[in-house]
């Protein structure tokens, strides 16, 4: 069976969580630094702060910006859930909006059209790998006084108009996990320009100390490990290369998916797409049809996302309008292989089974 996506390592990461259990400094220390450093520059960021896994960087960076009760923050309903439920984790309301059908990005005329007295912020999501409308975001947070967030969580290396994701917002929020693009096993990571978030961030991570033994606020135990900082080091080397084999498998699904079916995903204008995930489009209500037939053929898939979040029990009483598009394509989406070491035979296994589905 060829999986849905499995992380990329070599004896570099071995080596380099050896070196960390040899040294006997296992928690958060140099190697954290290092990689926050490291990835900073990466994003073309300030400042870049580790923590243990994707939602903690959201729920982190949102308390850092202010975020709080009685609040709204406008975010996408087609989307991972963690995205909505870091605002809810602030205690304030998670206001969700419809996203494009071509682009399964947030519509900035529904974002226009959600905005009241209480919206605080805007959460873009760089969905899959590509990003989101970031120029349009941005121009309704000036018009409103709000504040952008990223949430970049499946789109470690993607660029809008030549520039990096995460570098756009009051900050960018990563995720670690083992099926990105890049992995620490688990983690996450805030990035910011600017430095009295950053320096809240930090705070909030570890307890909400100043310095040590000296709490000024309540905080969490959102620290990531030295063991999971040098794992990220090494895959932050290989991130451009691993992002590019994505991209050249993407191509190829591309090139050689044919079926009257299947809608294949497209890339917008001034995006560099990462393709976290390949998501196709399954028309006719086939799709559980064709995951049968994959699987069958040795062909794992999986479904991102089946649910929109404003559909979710937990948010069944908030009031948010229809959202018909992401409801759509919770109906339709597929997303198929398509991490960095699959061979040319597999590829062709993949594409050669798709189109003779029936």
């Amino acid at each position: 069976m060829i999986p849905i996506a499995h992380p990329v390592f070599d004896d570099n990461e071995i080596d380099a969580v050896s070196a960390v259990i040899r040294s006997g400094v296992i928690a958060s220390g140099e190697q954290v630094l290092s990689f926050e450093k490291e990835f900073a520059q990466y994003c073309s960021t300030l400042d870049a702060i580790a923590t243990n896994n994707g939602t903690t960087a959201l729920h982190t960076g949102l308390l850092a910006c202010g975020i709080h009760q009685g609040d709204e923050v406008i975010v996408p309903s087609f989307t991972f859930f963690a995205t909505a439920s870091s605002v809810s984790m602030c205690g304030a309301k998670p206001i969700m909006v419809d996203v494009c059908e071509e682009s399964f990005e947030i519509n900035p005329d529904a974002i226009v059209e959600s905005v009241t007295s209480k919206t605080k912020a805007i959460i873009g999501v760089h969905l899959f790998g590509q990003p989101c409308n970031i120029a349009a975001i941005l121009d309704v947070c000036e018009d409103h006084n709000l504040i952008f967030i990223e949430d970049c969580a499946q789109a470690h290396g993607a660029e809008y108009h030549g520039k990096k994701v995460g570098s756009f917002g009051a900050i960018g929020c990563f995720s670690f996990y083992p099926t990105k693009n890049m992995t620490t096993g688990e983690g996450g990571m805030i990035t910011t320009n600017d430095v009295s978030i950053a320096e809240r961030c930090r705070r909030l991570i570890n307890h909400g100390q100043e310095k040590k033994y000296l709490h000024t606020e309540i905080g969490y135990n959102y620290r990531l490990t030295d063991i999971g900082a040098a794992i990220g080091r090494v895959q932050l080397r290989k991130l451009n290369v691993m992002n590019q084999k994505r991209n050249n498998n993407a191509s190829f699904f591309s090139r050689n998916i044919h079926h009257p079916d299947i809608t294949l995903p497209t890339i917008q204008e001034g995006c560099s797409h990462v393709f976290h995930q390949y998501v196709i489009r399954v028309r006719d209500n086939k799709r559980d049809d064709l995951v049968s037939w994959l699987s069958e053929h040795g062909v794992g898939t999986a479904v991102h996302y089946p649910i929109p979040v404003n559909e979710q029990p937990v948010y069944s009483d908030s009031q948010n309008p229809p959202c018909p598009v992401s409801s759509k394509l919770a109906k339709e989406v597929l997303s198929l292989p398509v991490y960095p070491d699959l061979s040319e035979m597999e590829l062709s296994h993949i594409c050669d089974s798709i189109n003779r589905w029936s």
